[in-house]
């Protein structure tokens, strides 16, 4: 069995409990979920905003391990208004452009603070 490897990244919202920003396993990467806030956990108002800044946690930690979104087999978005997909949508467009890895996308009554309105999972598959 591989050792298991945990992930923490500078210049990230440190996590807000027991646990890493991603865990790595030979080749495989689990990257935990990240939510729209920034290094000082500063939460902008807009979900798009907050998207931004989750999307790029995710791709730091996929970065800090060789990997690209063309890596990246599983996604799992939870939004706290389904009625966002439509604002979010373009943006996962634009990150992985043809690539199309496995995915899900809920909504959820909440997140870890009141102000946050997505949170962003992935699994990747690395080289």
């Amino acid at each position: 069995m591989s050792k298991v490897q945990p992930i923490m990244l500078e210049g990230h919202m440190a996590p807000v409990s027991h646990y890493a920003h991603g865990c790595r396993a030979g080749d495989r990467l689990w990257i935990s979920g990240m939510v729209g806030a920034d290094a000082d956990g500063n939460v902008p108002d807009d979900v798009v905003e907050q998207f931004k800044l989750a999307l790029a946690t995710v791709d730091a930690v996929l970065r800090s391990q060789g990997g690209t979104p063309q890596n990246v087999v599983k996604v799992q978005i939870f939004l706290t208004d389904i009625s966002d997909r439509p604002k979010i949508n373009p943006l996962r467009e634009s990150y992985f452009g043809k690539h199309r890895p496995a995915s899900t996308l809920v909504e959820v009554s909440a997140l870890v603070a009141p102000s946050m309105k997505v949170e962003i999972e992935a699994e990747a598959v690395l080289d």
